[in-house]
């Protein structure tokens, strides 16, 4: 018999600002028979020390351990000022839930009255043996009849006690493993079984709503949510349905939902994600078009998909760690689309009615985003060069190719006064594309002398004599100096030239920690105001740790020490820092030199004190090199980015993978059989990896592997026609090695160390 199915209603797409809670009559046709549904469906600071080694004296004498802290998110009110999920692009906020307050003061409707269930996990399953056993299903099917029938069913089923109201964010009232244990023998269950259950289903959500969702309603979404049947194409028309009804809930249910989320277990969280992100793939290029309706009547599907997918990154930025990585938000399959069109439709129509991936930048990969990044950063070089002909064409001045780009000329031994003034000097033609010229040599710049100056300026910048950054050998990072001084244009000069890497794609070896990523975010366009603090960010002792490790375990054994606070450590809420050989002092707050600390504020104490050491102390240097950073990119775009996306963009991976450099190297006058290029891989895949990357520097300029990977480097082996008495030469501009007909491994081996070793300036052949 014909089985009823949804078909999607032809109704316009629901708005993608958070809608109020509507009243109407879902109407569903009625018309598609179920089918394919298979058993198993594919389913410097300085001194420091004396404060540390107080706090580790007396850790000793107590003998207490520490407990590590945990993050306290403030208490809101009042619904109306809790962050939306899409926010208006006027506001210019990244559009993706970072964080989500932990209740919720919302009016709560009545619940109506459950039906009495006494079936139990254990009793399910002692039923679910002997269907298998003696081939009588029926106990089984009554089962799955009557709790999937409706809301009041499954909460009758599935709650922990039916006579509680578990109207909180931190117990959703769900007993997990009996959900669990349901569905994971569903699958495995005869066709009708499984057909009841979608039918039961189908009823559930053609309900009439005619007032808010209750506790019991949200909870049969999150049970319904995880039905594995879903993975199914077949079942995407149901599940569509369920998706656009959990999107366009109210703003409060939305945090309830994605607070229920984080108790998921990884695994299972892992797996909803991922049949979110395959029902967006599937509609996007679906393999059998016929399989579904025609997407003029359901454009609805991806954004109501999405919509809840940002329900579950809401649920992953709230635990603590997070369930998943970031990472695993990523859709590839997002990288053929025409992302230009998704940029611009964000720009143009922010969150308005019309959707646009970018409003959940969460979902766009990294190499995706790189993507928009370069595209965007091509379009402003071209309409600057543009600006520049037109002006000189308006004052009737012969126009030349020089005006097009941003030319520097420096010297090597005055690397960085030149690289300051050139850039100060010419700072209307930062948009430009980058040309250096190193004064006094001919070497022609297409791309390979901007890579050795980037890596020879921040070289000598980052060098400890400089003392623009302190370098912490514990985290094997730099953080910035808070030496105070009179001009930090040096420090704006570092930010222009993290800006230019960016804008011209060029990955630097720098090592700077996560949280300095994070206040460059702080807040990712650059305020109108001049008088807005820029590159502040909330801090913890997670990110302190990350610079001074030692210094945040100390705060750490402050923050669990059990005796007597106040008398044992005999602190003020003061901090000292030598600053040329003079200690000085700073009070954490007005008077902070009269407060003790004690075991009541000592948690404000630790808070203020991270804050000093990473915002306070060093604001003047981190604004100076946040406006110099944002002078180059200031594109909307990096509205997209996370901290940790920034950073691979900057850096690149330091992980290096000589075999995918091999597969993805292309050769030019040799075979990849060849003998020459056998004993080349036998060499480098045996080479330490210091040596592999002073390779990877001759060839490339640079160290570090750009974010596509290996394969991105368009690596290629050319045939020297010289004498294998040459050593190898290297066109960084073309990442290509040109290797002469080596006899030998052993001549090979001891012409590419010499050759990788000695890889400083430029020349013409």
């Amino acid at each position: 018999p014909c089985t009823p199915t949804l078909c999607p209603s032809p109704e316009p797409p629901p708005t993608l600002q958070a809608p109020q809670p509507h009243h109407r009559h879902i109407n569903f046709v009625m018309c598609t028979n179920i089918k394919g549904l298979e058993r198993g469906a594919k389913s410097q600071f300085s001194t420091f020390s004396s404060f540390i080694s107080t706090i580790n004296q007396k850790k000793e004498a107590s003998g207490s351990s520490s407990t590590p802290t945990q993050l306290v998110i403030p208490n809101i009110k009042n619904v109306r000022d809790l962050p939306p999920i899409c926010l208006d692009v006027r506001q210019k906020q990244r559009i993706s839930i970072d964080t989500l307050p932990p209740e919720l003061k919302a009016p709560v409707p009545p619940e109506p009255s459950l039906p009495i269930r006494t079936k139990t996990m254990k009793d399910f399953q002692e039923d679910l043996e002997k269907a298998k056993s003696s081939g009588d299903w029926k106990a089984v099917h009554d089962f799955y009849l009557t709790t999937f029938d409706s809301f009041l069913e499954l909460n009758a089923a599935f709650k922990k006690d039916v006579s509680l109201p578990f109207s909180t964010i931190e117990d959703s009232g769900i007993n997990a493993k009996f959900v669990n244990a349901v569905y994971d023998a569903l699958l495995n269950t005869p066709q009708d079984i499984q057909k009841s259950v979608l039918k039961g289903i189908i009823n559930g959500l053609l309900q009439e709503w005619k007032g808010p969702r209750t506790k019991d309603d949200l909870r049969a979404y999150c049970i319904l949510l995880q039905n594995p049947q879903f993975s199914n194409t077949s079942t995407y028309v149901i599940y569509a349905h369920l998706l656009r009804q959990i999107a366009t809930l109210a703003e409060a249910d939305h945090h309830f939902l994605a607070h229920w989320f984080k108790k998921i277990s990884q695994r299972r969280f892992k797996q909803l994600v991922d049949r979110l992100l395959q029902f967006i793939s599937l509609r996007l290029f679906p393999a059998k078009p016929e399989e579904f309706p025609p997407m003029i009547k359901c454009t609805w599907w991806i954004p109501s998909a999405t919509k809840v997918l940002a329900l579950f990154n809401a649920a992953n930025s709230l635990a603590n760690p997070a369930i998943i990585s970031y990472t695993d938000f990523y859709n590839s399959t997002l990288d053929h689309i025409d992302l230009m069109e998704e940029y611009h439709n964000w720009q143009c129509y922010g969150n308005s009615h019309r959707f646009s991936f970018c409003q959940y930048p969460f979902i766009i990969s990294i190499a995706a985003k790189k993507v928009i990044i370069q595209r965007d950063s091509e379009q402003q070089m071209i309409s600057m060069a543009r600006q520049s002909l037109v002006d000189k064409v308006s004052r009737r001045l012969r126009p030349d190719m020089n005006m097009l780009f941003l030319n520097l000329k420096v010297r090597r031994m005055h690397l960085v006064s030149d690289s300051l003034d050139e850039l100060t000097r010419k700072s209307a033609d930062l948009k430009k594309k980058l040309k250096v010229t190193f004064v006094g040599e001919a070497g022609l710049d297409m791309g390979g002398l901007t890579k050795e100056w980037f890596l020879l300026l921040i070289r000598q910048i980052f060098h400890p004599d400089y003392g623009m950054f302190t370098y912490h050998k514990d985290s094997h990072c730099h953080w910035f100096s808070s030496y105070k001084c009179d001009n930090y244009s040096e420090f704006r000069l570092v930010g222009a030239l993290m800006g230019l890497a960016v804008y011209n794609s060029i990955t630097l070896d720098i090592r700077f920690p996560p949280c300095c990523y994070k206040k460059l975010l702080s807040p990712p366009i650059v305020p109108c105001d001049q008088n807005t603090p820029v590159g502040i960010s909330d801090v913890s002792l997670d990110d302190l740790c990350h610079i001074m490790p030692e210094l945040a375990h100390g705060l750490r054994e402050l923050l669990s020490y059990e005796d007597n606070v106040e008398e044992d450590f005999y602190s003020t809420f003061q901090v000292f820092q030598e600053e040329f050989g003079v200690i000085k002092s700073y009070n954490l707050k007005p008077g902070g030199d009269k407060i003790p600390v004690s075991a009541q504020n000592r948690k404000e104490y630790v808070q203020l004190y991270v804050d000093f050491i990473l915002n306070k102390s060093i604001y003047k240097q981190f604004a100076a090199f946040y406006y110099g950073f944002h002078s180059v990119c200031d594109s909307y775009a990096l509205m997209l980015l996370r901290p940790e996306e920034v950073e691979i963009l900057v850096c690149g991976s330091p992980e290096l993978d000589m075999y995918a450099l091999q597969r993805n190297t292309q050769y030019d006058g040799y075979l990849k059989t060849d003998l020459t290029i056998r004993y080349f891989w036998e060499v480098v895949l045996g080479f330490p990896l210091d040596l592999q990357k002073k390779l990877l520097h001759f060839t490339t300029g640079s160290d570090r592997v750009p974010v596509g990977g290996m394969a991105d480097l368009n690596f290629k082996i050319s045939k020297s026609e010289t004498s294998t008495n040459w050593l190898p030469v290297a066109h960084t501009c073309f990442n290509q090695l040109c290797l002469p007909p080596y006899k030998s491994k052993k001549e090979l081996k001891q012409k590419l160390i010499i050759g990788i070793s000695n890889a400083e300036g430029f020349g013409l052949e």
